[in-house]
């Protein structure tokens, strides 16, 4: 069976009936002509002139480039390898600091959320100027921006491949982008009727999940744009939804004060979680990287070594506090103070020993979740910072069967609509 789509077999058959022709290869040519039924008449100046001898020395020469960046990578494997393991020992704990490497602007309006793309050195930013920008952050490039929405957009993420992109907005939509063709626009799911400003995909890739002003949290499939479930019990604006590792289930946070528990299969509410003295801007489940600082903290018994997903989550709210919960049993462990203003933006650390919260006092902090103790201060915007994100592309060379190491790399997003890159 062929490999290639019918207008690639067409071109290929014309690109050798051309060569079959300069060459006076007459009865090949009229053969392949007669068995491919292609209605093809030579042409001096057609794009098919040439073209099998261009495309072969293209062949050869990426050959020869392979193989001398195959040499290049085996010499800096080389050179990896004897470097001291101290150094890599203390990256595995990096932790951002100021400056940052780079400072993207381009976006008129405060920035919403910022995203990584899984496998390259790509961020996506969201702003409330109605666009999607797409940076390179390894040399802080502008690659493209993505128009389409009417409205602010309040959210971006990619699948768990990178080959689509999310979106969300005030314009009521939801948005779907293929990355692998020029990030066009594919599908609008529609059925929210307030703002939509959290949207995430579930782990499989094959559903979306959104929440919005409209009080509600929706499941949307993403092959046929449909809404397949609709999650209702917060009071007010659901500002915020994530899934766990498993897709097992869903926490969300809303303008009603709490944030909730649901098993994502039935949309049953497992835990209404209150604590909050105000609305409740954010949610992150704690990897399980974290769980054992996370037992220290709350003095829970250490050696219990389960490794279920979503058994700790952590919310920041507009009364200024982080506070870190048990799933199971809906009891606060712990609530880190000392932020002085709304708390909007969390992400723990790859290592399992940190949690980063971004917040409306224009800094970062860094909370040590085995103590509670805030161990750092980033100065990181000169207005609110509205959203953070740790890079999501994996570090090659770790042991066989380990967890997969996250490169370093911290996106931040503020209203005074920059997005900085933070990084070793």
């Amino acid at each position: 069976m062929s490999m290639l789509s019918d207008r690639q077999k067409e071109e290929l058959h014309k690109s050798i009936l051309d060569y079959l022709h300069s060459q006076n290869f007459t009865d090949a040519y009229n053969a392949l002509k007669t068995d491919s039924s292609t209605d093809y008449t030579p042409d001096p100046k057609a794009k098919y002139a040439g073209l099998l001898e261009k495309k072969w020395t293209s062949v050869i020469r990426l050959q020869k480039k392979i193989m001398e960046l195959e040499n290049r990578n085996a010499q800096l494997q080389e050179e990896l390898s004897a470097a001291p393991a101290r150094r890599t020992g203390s990256q595995a704990d990096w932790l951002p600091r100021a400056p940052a490497r780079h400072v993207l602007t381009g976006h008129r309006s405060p920035v919403t959320r910022v995203t990584f793309h899984p496998v390259f050195s790509v961020v996506v930013s969201a702003s409330d100027d109605a666009s999607i920008k797409v940076w390179d952050w390894e040399t802080g490039e502008l690659e493209r921006t993505l128009k389409g929405h009417t409205k602010a957009v309040k959210d971006v993420d990619f699948d768990s491949k990178g080959t689509i992109l999310v979106s969300c907005s005030s314009d009521l939509t939801i948005r779907l982008w293929d990355t692998n063709n020029n990030y066009v626009h594919t599908k609008t799911l529609y059925g929210h009727d307030h703002v939509v400003s959290s949207v995430k995909f579930l782990p499989g890739d094959a559903l979306v999940v959104s929440a919005s002003r409209d009080k509600t949290i929706k499941v949307w499939d993403v092959a046929n744009a449909h809404c397949v479930k609709v999650f209702n019990g917060h009071d007010d604006w659901v500002r915020f939804v994530q899934p766990s590792d498993d897709g097992r289930l869903l926490a969300s946070c809303s303008n009603d004060h709490t944030a909730r528990i649901w098993d994502a299969q039935s949309g049953d509410t497992k835990l209404e979680l209150r604590g909050h003295d105000n609305a409740v801007e954010v949610v992150a489940f704690a990897p399980v990287a974290a769980y054992q600082n996370i037992r220290e903290l709350a003095g829970l018994a250490t050696t219990d070594k389960s490794k279920v997903p979503g058994a700790f989550l952590a919310t920041g709210a507009r009364d200024k506090m982080v506070r870190i919960w048990d799933t199971s049993t809906g009891q606060v462990l712990r609530t880190l103070a000392g932020h002085d203003n709304w708390v909007r933006a969390l992400t723990f650390h790859p290592s399992g020993k940190f949690l980063l919260s971004g917040c409306d006092d224009k800094t970062i902090r860094v909370w040590e979740l085995s103590s509670g103790r805030c161990v750092k201060t980033v100065e990181a915007h000169g207005h609110f910072v509205g959203t953070i994100a740790w890079g999501r592309a994996a570090l090659s060379g770790g042991a066989e069967g380990d967890e997969p190491k996250r490169i370093n790399v911290l996106a931040t997003g503020s209203e005074d609509q920059s997005v900085k890159i933070w990084a070793p």
